[in-house]
């Protein structure tokens, strides 16, 4: 992943150039993209949108619908905390709590060396798992502080000093 002021717009072309046969093609463009940039630079919405022969604000409302999809930079690692109710009743927001002073972050923050972003999410499917939280595609459940704070570790997260 790269800085967010570090965008190559030959990259960007590479991608459209790619997906440009494909009729339906907006969604796994706007994948491709945030997968190679971490996240959907404002300045590739237009690019986007002449490639697929559509206007700006489509591609604008598509991003901004789905929540997979950001115009934001995140971090390498996106941590996203359940806050369903198996999980709430199990401890959910003790695992929030942890991450947040652990990280020294808020929900929808990213730290500055752009390592981990920090979100809840309604529900991540995993109930009999509870509490869990997802780090990037990978789940992590029946959590405690000892456990969050190992798994933290074994992503980059620096002892506190």
């Amino acid at each position: 992943m790269m800085r967010p002021e570090a965008i190559d717009p030959d990259r960007v072309q590479s991608i459209l150039r790619k997906h440009h046969a494909e009729k339906w093609g907006l969604i796994p463009v706007l994948q491709e993209i945030q997968e190679n940039f971490g996240y959907i630079p404002p300045q590739t919405i237009e690019p986007v949108a002449n490639a697929l022969r559509i206007y700006p604000s489509q591609v604008q409302g598509v991003v901004t619908f789905y929540a997979g999809l950001s115009t934001e930079p995140k971090g390498r690692y996106v941590i996203r905390v359940c806050r369903g109710t198996a999980c709430h009743v199990k401890g959910g927001r003790s695992v929030l709590q942890f991450v947040k002073r652990e990280l020294g972050l808020n929900e929808g923050e990213t730290t500055p060396d752009y390592l981990f972003t920090l979100e809840t999410v309604a529900c991540l499917g995993a109930c009999f798992l509870a509490p869990t939280m997802m780090i990037n595609k990978t789940y992590y459940g029946r959590l405690t502080p000892a456990k969050i704070a190992s798994i933290l570790n074994q992503y980059g997260k620096r002892e506190k000093e």
